[in-house]
């Protein structure tokens, strides 16, 4: 366990396991508005995808990871979708948000023990669809928690953009970041999502007059720094670098992980580092392991359900001091062509779709191939940055 920088968290103390890893196949699921689907429905699409990007078969797949959230692709519905009945190992620490990043770290074990060949990641909601018999989106598990009852709905500081529009003021305050440098985070994200043509928002152009023209949503957030609801998902597949090189496509090695942890509370209400992430802890942790700096990464995807997320998480991954992520990404820093770090060349989850950062790590693998749909210049190095509140995660991965 590691503290440094502060004493309000601390890193996952992970053992080394640079090259031990590779994604050999990726796959979406179609992302959309309420789409009358299922989860499992959804995920099974990505999976298939997965599958034929890899050129496996689903008996082929002896490993399955997700996170344990309601009907997400465990091992009964993987059989159930495939008509198979072998055994697979099975993990609940992956998924998507901060598991997306960590799924490879506990994969390792398995693949170097023997225990599973190639390990699937999945994760999907079908949150569009549900939205009618939910209580405000994915807000519902936030009403549901007795702390949050008591000691923040009472004050009308509910649900998540009142609180990260609060954070978003915070930041203002403390650093004079403007509205405008929020805005250029929105700008790129789009940008990039219209070059996508499997993007919820790509027929909707957006420019920093446009987004500045816009009615506040929760001051100072307007709807476009706010992410979307959607359905969709997403998988990858892991095996051994070794089994990898055999595979059809290109693959991404794994470089280095980390797990960072406010140990101060669960909600931000807690959290005394308000205008910080545990990114600053989890970034450090995982650049060491690959053996590599901020400046070396050609490609920054992370979990953004709002802009001033992205901005706290590009200052607590070391891109640029603490405070001065409004100037970083003022103009066109984020732009996959123009400018110097390119990031959610997809559209994140601000304009491509919210599958809480599955489609991070799959568009970071795409980039790392050459397969973008905006893509990086002579991409070698791309990083995924995971976040749950509590907890954020990073995931450094090389081209193979």
């Amino acid at each position: 366990m590691t503290t440094e920088p502060g004493s309000w968290g601390y890193a996952s103390d992970f053992d080394d396991i640079t090259g031990q890893v590779a994604i050999c196949g990726v796959g979406d699921s179609d992302m959309s508005k309420a789409s009358g689907r299922t989860t499992q429905q959804i995920v099974g699409q990505a999976v298939e995808r997965a599958l034929d990007d890899a050129g496996l078969e689903p008996r082929d797949v002896d490993g399955l990871m997700y996170v344990g959230m309601p009907e997400q692709f465990d091992v009964a519905a993987f059989h159930e979708h495939f008509g198979t009945d072998h055994d697979i190992w099975e993990s609940r620490r992956g998924g998507g948000m901060t598991g997306a990043a960590t799924a490879p770290y506990y994969a390792a074990e398995a693949l170097r023990t023997g225990r599973a060949r190639y390990v699937l990641n999945t994760f999907g909601v079908a949150w569009a669809t549900q939205r009618g018999e939910m209580t405000g989106g994915p807000g519902e598990t936030h009403a549901q928690d007795l702390f949050k009852q008591n000691l923040e709905i009472p004050f009308g500081w509910f649900p998540q953009p009142v609180y990260f529009a609060t954070i978003a003021r915070r930041h203002m305050h403390e650093f004079g970041t403007t509205e405008e440098q929020l805005g250029a985070i929105a700008v790129a994200c789009r940008r990039h999502a219209n070059l996508n043509p499997a993007a919820v928002m790509h027929e909707k152009p957006l420019t920093l007059e446009r987004y500045l023209a816009s009615p506040k949503f929760v001051d100072p957030f307007r709807k476009e720094d706010c992410c979307l609801i959607s359905d969709g998902g997403g998988a990858y597949i892991m095996t051994t670098p070794e089994r990898a090189a055999d595979a059809p496509k290109r693959p991404a090695i794994v470089a280095g992980v980390g797990l960072g942890h406010a140990s101060t509370g669960t909600h931000w209400a807690q959290q005394p580092a308000f205008t910080s992430t545990p990114a600053v802890f989890s970034a450090p942790a995982a650049f060491r392991m690959a053996g590599v700096t901020p400046a070396d990464v050609d490609l920054f995807t992370c979990y953004d359900p709002f802009t001033i997320v992205t901005l706290m998480q590009i200052e607590d991954s070391g891109f640029c001091e603490k405070g001065a992520g409004g100037e970083f990404v003022a103009g066109d820093t984020l732009h996959y062509d123009t400018g110097t770090l390119a990031h959610n060349t997809h559209g994140g989850m601000l304009s491509h779709a919210y599958v809480l950062g599955i489609s991070h790590v799959v568009e970071v693998v795409r980039q790392l191939r050459g397969e973008g749909t905006a893509q990086v210049a002579d991409c070698e190095i791309g990083v995924y940055g995971g976040y749950t509140g509590p907890q954020c995660s990073t995931l450094v991965l090389r081209r193979g």
